[in-house]
């Protein structure tokens, strides 16, 4: 059965011993898993990845289905696991064990995964998908963080942190913790000091590369590609932040039909834009027409979906697709 996030509660009612948690918030599994499914395990947690399961699956499984009349309730958390763990599944079921409990932990699974539909149809098992946190609630994560911690920090600092923790709240977290160490003392934190302690600069590298290929300086864009070592794993957030920073522009754009001063906007813009993006912006809502950006949103939807089909060369697709939006841009 399906469990939304926001319904957790119901977890209370329902007596399962399976569970699949899939999607792109490592952070906000990792959180449901220990404030929901782990305390009453006591030390009796065990760690695997699929691929050790399968190194050799007939041990593994005959370990947990042949159990010790005197041994204690175990959990079991299987990461990274794909089609492939649907053996398990099907064989775990059909043991009837009822002191054992499974979590299957994967990334994004798509609505055509048998993984995900079986988990989702069986009465006797959860599916909880964690999509990512939506920028607001991460800022009220990391706004109460500090305020508790007594850390004084301002909102400007904390739109940065969160913009550039792809939506996931294990990054949030990291990054919050390293500025508490750091300021716990003194109390508070400048965005210098914010941007020179956390390990953003990558994701600063990815923001640079979008902000200025929608800015159709394409000088930088070549030179962000020659001098960082992004990879293929980085595709989907090359795109998801382009598509991000696209739709603002849309946003924008239609704003600009009743309100017509762009200052005006840009400073009222929610979630708010940082104060040293707000040029660039600009620029690239001069770059673009409504029709045009509608093209680019459907164009950037149509590459991921190229990427996720594709097990090699990914990286060169996005490249050449940025470097050729940003020509299409000085046409």
């Amino acid at each position: 059965m399906i469990i939304k996030n926001n319904e957790l509660q119901k977890l209370k009612a329902t007596k399962c011993n399976l569970y699949l948690l899939y999607g792109e918030n490592r952070g906000f599994k990792n959180q449901f898993i220990y404030e929901n499914l782990s305390s009453e395990f006591k030390e009796n947690i065990f760690k695997y990845n699929e691929s050790e399961i399968f190194n050799d699956y007939n041990d593994f499984i005959s370990s947990i289905l042949n159990k010790s009349f005197f041994e204690e309730k175990k959990l079991y958390i299987i990461s990274n696991v794909s089609e492939k763990i649907l053996k398990l599944v099907e064989d775990f079921l059909s043991s009837n064990i009822e002191d054992i409990t499974i979590i299957f932990v994967a990334s994004i699974l798509d609505k055509r995964s048998k993984l995900r539909n079986f988990f989702e149809k069986k009465k006797n098992t959860i599916c909880v998908p964690f999509y990512s946190d939506q920028n607001r609630t991460l800022s009220f994560l990391a706004s109460s963080f500090f305020k508790q911690k007594k850390i004084s920090i301002s909102q400007e600092v904390i739109n940065f942190l969160v913009e550039r923790c792809r939506g996931d709240r294990s990054n949030l977290n990291n990054e919050m913790n390293k500025i508490y160490h750091y300021a716990f003392e003194k109390g508070k934190v400048s965005f210098e000091e914010v941007f020179k302690i956390t390990n953003l600069a990558e994701n600063f590298s990815v923001n640079e590369l979008i902000d200025n290929c929608l800015a159709k300086n394409k000088k930088r864009i070549s030179a962000i590609l020659n001098q960082n070592n992004f990879s293929d794993d980085d595709c989907i957030l090359i795109l998801r932040t382009m598509l991000n920073k696209s739709k603002r522009i849309l946003k924008i754009k239609k704003e600009i039909n009743n309100i017509k001063n762009v200052d005006t906007i840009i400073s009222a813009y929610k979630p708010p834009i940082f104060w040293k993006d707000k040029e660039i912006v600009k620029t690239q809502i001069m770059n673009w027409d409504s029709v045009e950006i509608e093209n680019l949103i459907y164009k950037i939807n149509d590459i991921e979906f190229v990427v996720k089909n594709n097990t090699s060369n990914t990286l060169n697709i996005v490249s050449d697709f940025i470097l050729n939006t940003s020509n299409k841009l000085n046409n």
